[in-house]
């Protein structure tokens, strides 16, 4: 009676509706004998989506962080020395997952607001002449601050001094979303998940694989780290078959299909210059709101998939999402760790459009002025629409 619910947090995201009919389908036998066919093209075209032609992608019945540990697990030996960084709340968690699966990290501390320090990847790439760094890990997109970083400068870097370390990206609010070219960039693993610009509800970790990192797993063999559920050598086993090792996410996995296609269809650079186009209208809303700022600290930092947002001085985030949610029935998403009551977020990925967008900024705009904020009513909407109206294109 009261209309929609309406979300935008970054993720899970909103599901398109035929996905949602894609998936409300009776189970299916998971062991049938056309299953293959359906499962390797999905995993084919999974490829595409990550820019890949070689290698393999893994999907794994769980969220990113479980295709976090497969990538670890299979490819490195406890004490192997990584190389990392730490910027926001997801990044944190890699560093703390790496550090407890026994890895020896040499991390980097730097600001929240900024993402992958390349320079200092550089001095400690280039200063390892024995090339004990086994690994390079980088959060593409930082959820937690709204921070995109330079995966191709990262690349670069590593080329640039010779160093054979694998590239590993966690591309989970960014796969599917904004630019990401696995193999011209030459990742090694890619951590995703179906959630976010895959448009599905959370359950499915998906890992893009390299032919190198596939030679990795098979140089640690029994003598890396142990692995039973998220064992590369039991997928390959079974996915050369069309099965999996377990009971797979059938329905999931049916709704992967017809969000694949949705995506391919429009092809990954249009998928990517959307994502642009509807950021940027947020960013416009948010340079409006007098007293408040982006957290990424300059606009090379400026994520397309979520904007994390300071609240003016002596305004608390908290009532803000609060008063979105139970008065104007939107939620927003809510500042992690040291950002608790100092920012709140906008998700701008997956299935939206600008009219959309500027219902997420006119509640957004009422929760801040509700919770005291000094800013004009209208003055964000006002400039997300001015430049949605002129970069829209007709039938976008």
């Amino acid at each position: 009676m009261n209309g929609t619910q309406h979300l935008f947090i970054p993720g899970p995201t909103n599901v398109p509706e035929p996905v949602r009919q894609s998936m409300n389908i009776p189970m299916e036998d998971m062991r049938a004998p056309d299953f293959p066919d359906f499962v390797q093209r999905l995993l084919c075209d999974l490829k595409k989506a990550f820019r890949m032609e070689g290698g393999r992608v893994f999907v794994f019945p769980s969220s990113g962080t479980g295709a976090w540990e497969s990538a670890i697990q299979n490819t490195l030996n406890i004490g192997d020395k990584v190389l990392m960084s730490r910027f926001g709340q997801f990044s944190l968690l890699w560093v703390d997952m790496a550090e407890r699966l026994g890895l020896n990290v040499d991390m980097s501390e730097v600001e929240w607001g900024k993402g992958v320090p390349v320079e200092d990847y550089k001095a400690k790439l280039a200063a390892d002449t024995k090339h004990e760094i086994r690994a390079v890990f980088c959060t593409q997109n930082e959820t937690a601050t709204g921070v995109t970083s330079d995966i191709a400068a990262v690349r670069a870097a590593l080329d640039e001094v010779g160093h054979p370390a694998m590239l590993f990206v966690d591309g989970v609010s960014s796969i599917a979303s904004i630019e990401f070219e696995m193999e011209k960039w030459g990742v090694d693993l890619a951590v995703s998940g179906s959630q976010k610009g895959f448009m599905l509800p959370a359950g499915l970790g998906i890992l893009g694989v390299s032919d190198k990192a596939l030679e990795a797993n098979k140089a640690v063999d029994n003598a890396g780290m142990g692995r039973c559920y998220f064992s590369f050598e039991d997928m390959i086993k079974l996915n050369d078959t069309g099965y999996f090792p377990y009971t797979p996410a059938t329905q999931l996995l049916r709704g992967l299909r017809c969000s694949l296609d949705m995506l391919l269809g429009a092809g990954m650079q249009t998928v990517w210059e959307r994502h642009n186009r509807l950021a940027e209208g947020v960013r416009r809303a948010v340079a409006a709101w007098d007293g408040c700022e982006l957290v990424s600290r300059g606009p090379e930092w400026a994520s397309d998939t979520v904007s994390a947002i300071y609240t003016p001085e002596g305004v608390d985030a908290r009532d803000v999402i609060w008063g979105a949610y139970y008065k104007y029935q939107t939620s927003l998403g809510t500042g992690l760790n040291k950002l608790m009551g100092k920012a709140f977020r906008i998700g701008h990925l997956g299935s939206l459009n600008p009219v959309m967008l500027c219902g997420a900024i006119s509640a957004a705009e009422m929760a801040l002025i509700d919770a005291g904020a000094k800013i004009e009513a209208g003055s964000g909407v006002a400039a997300a629409q001015e430049h949605y109206r002129a970069t829209t294109p007709t039938g976008m």
